[in-house]
Parts: C-alpha cells; structure tokens; sequence
C-alpha cells in the first residue's frame, strides 16, 4: 500500500541534517521517495492514501533506548530517595505483588504515554509476564525491544530457568508482527548478578546470536563497591567476563574512568542515557561529551515513570541539551543536532535496528508529525527546526505517528490503543 504524505516540512537527519519543503511516499513499511517540492499527478495517481501535512514537521519517530513499562503505576510512589533505597523500599516489594493484569495495565498506560509524545520504538527491561508485554506491544504496532531482566542473586537452577525463559521469549517473538519485536538478553547489573551468572549470559547470547543490556556504573557507590569486591571497575570486570564480546548497550553509565571509555570505544559498547532519571535519583551526570568525543554510540532513555517521572522523550532530550552545558560550562559541548541524533538514529543503532532513524529512501518509514503551530515553536523558519525541536517543543505538540507506515496515532487520536479504556482501568488500581 502506497502512502502519500505531502505539505510538510521534511527533517531528514540525513548526514547533512537536511531539512525542507516536501513529501514522502511510504510504500508498505519503507520511505520509498523523500523529495523537495511538491508531488506530481502522476506520484497522486499511484498512491492508495494520500494526507496533507498542512505544514507539519515530518521527523523520524523518537527511540526510548531504556524504560521498564510495568513498573508504570509506582510513578510518584518513591520520590527524593537514593537509588539503593528506592529499589529496596519501593520498587521491589512493590514488583512482589504485581499481578498479571496490573503489569499489563501498567505497560498500555505507558506505550499511551509514549504514542502521544512522539515515542515510536522503545526498549523494555522487565522481569514479569514478558510474553503478555510481547503481544501488548504487537497490538500496538510500536517497534519494540523486550528484555526479560533477570536478576541473578539466586540458586543455579533459579538462574538456568530466568536464562532459559529469555531464550524462549526470543523463539517465540524475535522479529515478528513484520520484524517490529525483537527480543535481547538482560541481565539486570552487575550488583545483583554475580560473574557466574553473567557468564552464562555470554554464553547464551553467543549460543543464540542474542545481543546483551544491563544497568551499569549507575552511581558512584555501585562502582565504589564493586572496585572494594573486585578489585576493578564493573567495565572493566564485565569486559574480563566476555560481556562486550558480543553487541551490548549499558544503561546508564554516569561514573566512568577514562580506562572504562576507552573499553566501551574498543568494544563498540552503545551508551542509553538517561539524564532526568539520574538527576532524580541523584546518580550523577554521565560524561556524554567525553563518549561522544571517543565515539562511543549515545542514546536517550527514560527509565521508568518510577524514577522520571515520565516518558516524554521531548523534555529528556531538552535536558540531556543542557545539563551538560551547564557543567561543562561550555555551550558548544552539546548541539541540537546532537541530542536529535541520540534519539533517532543513534537511538536505532544502539538498539541493533538497521535502517531506521532516518526520513531517507529505503529506511523504515516510523516517523511523527508535529504541529509548528505554537507560540512557543515561532518563528518556524527552517533554520530553526532543529533547535525548536530540542529546546523548544513538547510532547504534546505531536500530532500523527507511523509505526512501518501504519498509523498508529491520527490527530492526536490512537489508533491501536484504546487510551480511553486504558486510562479508565488505570485509574482502578491504587499502589
């Protein structure tokens, strides 16, 4: 099916970060013409829909890179209190008593969250009814990753069994509903998997050509007490183990030696940054100009709305601008340019996603329209795009997105979710 998309102000994040007057032609799940102008009769002709912008911003759909949907309901249920307490107060005796249908419940009222912002892929870390939140997100039509978190603290045959259901998540969902579910391994961080546990991870994901993400150099006591057990930073410790033998992202990765930079470069370790969370939890602020500078690849994530506390992808790319130009005390460490990578195209390859990220022929056609409408988005000259686009616009200013050029939100209306009912239900549970 042939989609026709004109009238619209087209932000390719092409490598020369074009932005123009234009339109696109979707054909089944791919951009198939992305051109200046305005379309012939003949491009008319042979489209099966055709929909104007109206003037809209067309841009690729933003990439969540680190979240943990069913945790949603614990939004506001922990503030101003340090991660390791957070965790052992309120997220895990929490998590004990969460059942099937509030998990559920949780994840739709996030993937809604993330529809009406902007989000269109978006990788989830959990650890209870991964094979519900597989055919919640194939209902969804969003791209998504799926990492059953598996905390290795447990007897060995605790732990075969968590490595085990990962594996069969894999079989039974890695690259269906057109390749839009992909499955990783995850082992939650290095603090609550022991070097044996993640070795059998290694050996999991080579043995099943799985690629690994896990929370990593979070805050300055993890590593503090990891160097006091160890004897070496937890990136170092898990490059000894065989963890960046294989395609890996961290979560994360605030406290960092310039030793564990180089290791992450050398072994094409991506990096999901995730600036509100740490800042909430009080973590710390990763070195991202210092990544950035050694090539290490950078994505955004927003953790949970339990640590955020929300998905708006706009708001942590506003900050992920800012807080480093604040403590470098330098404007230029930062551009706007940048931070829309890291939630586009970068995001898609740290996610292992080919193709993807950009509005060019051949990608995947997982795009937004935005409304440039606005006082605060005006002027809107072309010239400014890119920098309204990250300092300026919100979620809510998004208006349509395509999932593999399948609409899955039109005029701000949800077209695979029913948010009405979602919120409804939600509203019921009281944590």
């Amino acid at each position: 099916m042939n989609k026709l998309i004109h009238s619209v102000t087209v932000v390719t994040m092409d490598n020369k970060n074009s932005v123009f007057d234009g339109f696109v032609i979707v054909k089944d799940d791919k951009f198939h013409e992305v051109k200046q102008g305005t379309p012939s009769e003949y491009d008319k002709n042979q489209a099966d829909e055709i929909i104007n912008g109206s003037g809209k911003w067309l841009l690729p759909g933003l990439i969540n890179s680190h979240g943990h949907l069913g945790s949603a309901f614990l939004r506001g249920a922990g503030d101003d209190i340090p991660l390791m307490t957070w965790l052992k107060t309120v997220m895990w005796p929490n998590e004990q008593k969460f059942t099937e249908e509030i998990v559920k419940n949780a994840a739709s009222l996030a993937m809604v969250e993330m529809v009406k912002s902007g989000t269109t892929t978006f990788l989830d870390m959990y650890h209870l009814y991964m094979d519900k939140m597989a055919e919640l997100a194939i209902s969804s039509e969003m791209r998504t990753v799926l990492c059953r978190g598996m905390i290795g603290l447990c007897p060995d045959r605790e732990q075969d069994e968590k490595i085990a259901e990962s594996i069969q998540l894999f079989h039974d969902y890695n690259g269906v509903n057109k390749g839009k579910v992909t499955v990783a391994l995850s082992p939650h961080a290095p603090y609550t998997c022991p070097p044996s546990f993640m070795i059998k991870v290694v050996d999991a994901a080579k043995k099943n050509g799985m690629w690994i993400h896990t929370h990593l150099a979070e805050t300055k006591g993890e590593v503090d007490r990891h160097i006091a057990e160890h004897g070496v930073s937890p990136v170092k410790h898990m490059d000894d183990l065989g963890l960046f033998d294989v395609p890996s992202l961290i979560a994360h990765g605030v406290h960092l030696t310039v030793e564990d930079l180089h290791i992450l470069c050398e072994k094409n370790v991506s990096v999901a940054h995730n600036p509100m969370s740490n800042l909430k939890l009080g973590s710390g602020i990763a070195p991202i100009p210092d990544m950035i500078n050694k090539g290490i690849t950078i994505s955004l994530g927003t953790d949970s709305t339990a640590s955020n506390n929300n998905l708006d992808l706009f708001e942590e790319m506003r900050f992920a601008a800012l807080i480093h130009k604040g403590t470098h005390e330098d404007p230029t460490v930062t551009t706007s340019e940048m931070i829309l990578r890291m939630a586009t195209n970068w995001g898609a390859k740290a996610l292992q996603l080919e193709k993807l990220g950009k509005i060019k022929a051949g990608y995947q056609a997982d795009f937004i329209l935005v409304n440039p409408n606005s006082a605060h988005l005006l002027p809107s000259d072309k010239k400014r795009v890119l920098s309204h686009l990250v300092y300026s616009a919100k979620g809510s200013d998004v208006t349509d997105s395509f999932v593999g050029g399948v609409h899955i939100m039109k005029d701000k209306e949800l077209l695979s979710l029913d948010e009405e009912k979602i919120i409804f239900e939600a509203k019921a549970f009281q944590i």
